[in-house]
């Protein structure tokens, strides 16, 4: 990563990290060939890959840097890549992802309007559902962005898409083993299962602003199969949890531990309240109360608004209210057992889904839903 930018440094380089991605590859540079304003160069992080990434991606003109020795996940892929590239920024983005045609103008027009931004992060939004259980993903990740769309708040500077500051990157490693937790000298810890998550600490911790507009979208897979889910959500939790122990309680982490303390009582809370009705059930004393059928209105109406832009089938699940119920208790599960992970000092260990054909819309497409999404 370069250490002195000068007048010729490369404003944007996009940098891929893939692991036997070669049938995702090309949409993903599609999306990038669409932009407004085009990225200086694509290069393509071949991590471990046995398929035909490494053809495939220079075959769609982008540089290849395969890895040698990674054993530090997509971080160490990362470092790696980025120790050999000089940029003023770093557009990361997985291999399974597309980006909004206005992503890398909108994200540099941020960066070049508040200096305070250390990275601007993209909202991700799920493929076009083909089951039941991707539905129900693409639900929650329509929920997801109104929430940021209504707080202005990013939580997680996402692993996705995000444009950072090289400075901002080349600040985190000298912060490393000093003020920061991961060795000295590494941009992302190669201990974290999660490197987004690990990166938004500690570019927070180092004063730096994030920020993640509505209009910055990307598209990124859904998972297929329940097993593929819960692996992923186990991975996403225990990385949040091990984030959060690595950094301790600080001004920074308070919010995202109480994050962690709420989201506890609520899955005690569901699943407290799905073995009393339960029970109630069982005995013959289930009783529809006016209060609190009035409640569940409230709470029925909220969870059909705020997936009102992703279409009708969205809604019509959402309105059916057990299915969202039954999915929220399957995460709230893999929570749990993120946390027994975590307790055991165990590995959440890597999920990596093999699809024959990508079901992901392409650059134009995606142009479209944005259009559509802002009438």
């Amino acid at each position: 990563m370069s250490r002195g930018l000068g007048a010729t440094t490369p404003r944007v380089v996009a940098l891929v990290p893939a692991h036997d991605e070669a049938d995702a590859l090309p949409a993903t540079l599609a999306s990038l060939r669409a932009q407004t304003r085009p990225v200086d160069r694509v290069v393509v992080v071949s991590d471990n890959s046995t398929d035909a990434t490494v053809d495939v991606a220079r075959s769609l003109g982008a540089d290849v840097i395969c890895t040698v020795e990674n054993t530090g996940r997509k971080a160490g892929a990362l470092n790696q890549a980025l120790a050999r590239i000089e940029a003023e920024n770093v557009l990361v983005l997985d291999a399974d992802t597309s980006i909004a045609p206005t992503f890398v103008e909108e994200g540099l027009a941020l960066l070049d309007a508040r200096p305070a931004l250390g990275a601007v992060g993209g909202v991700f939004r799920g493929t076009e559902p083909t089951s039941v259980l991707e539905q129900l993903q693409h639900n929650e990740y329509e929920r997801y962005a109104v929430q940021i769309d209504v707080t202005g708040r990013t939580a997680v500077l996402t692993g996705t898409a995000a444009l950072v500051r090289t400075e901002a990157l080349a600040a985190v490693a000298r912060a490393r083993g000093v003020t920061l937790p991961g060795p000295p000298g590494a941009v992302y810890d190669p201990g974290a299962i999660t490197e987004d998550s690990e990166l938004t600490l500690a570019l927070r911790t180092l004063g730096y602003e994030l920020a993640s507009p509505l209009s910055m979208s990307c598209t990124t897979e859904l998972m297929p199969t329940p097993r593929d889910l819960h692996r992923q959500r186990v991975r996403w939790y225990k990385g949040m949890l091990d984030n959060l122990r690595a950094y301790g309680l600080t001004r920074v982490t308070a919010r995202y531990y109480g994050q962690q303390v709420m989201l506890a009582v609520s899955t005690l809370m569901l699943l407290s309240l799905v073995l009393i009705t339960a029970l109630t059930l069982v005995t013959g004393t289930f009783q529809l109360v006016p209060f609190w059928l009035g409640v569940g209105a409230v709470i029925v109406t909220e969870r059909l608004v705020t997936v009102w832009r992703g279409g009708p089938r969205g809604r019509l699940l959402a309105a059916t209210v057990l299915p969202e119920l039954s999915y929220d208790m399957f995460l709230q599960l893999a929570f749990l057992r993120a946390c027994w992970l975590t307790a055991t000092s165990r590995d959440a260990g890597w999920n990596h889904v093999h699809r024959e054909t990508p079901p992901r819309p392409t650059a134009e497409q995606t142009a479209g839903d944005l259009v559509g999404s802002t009438v």
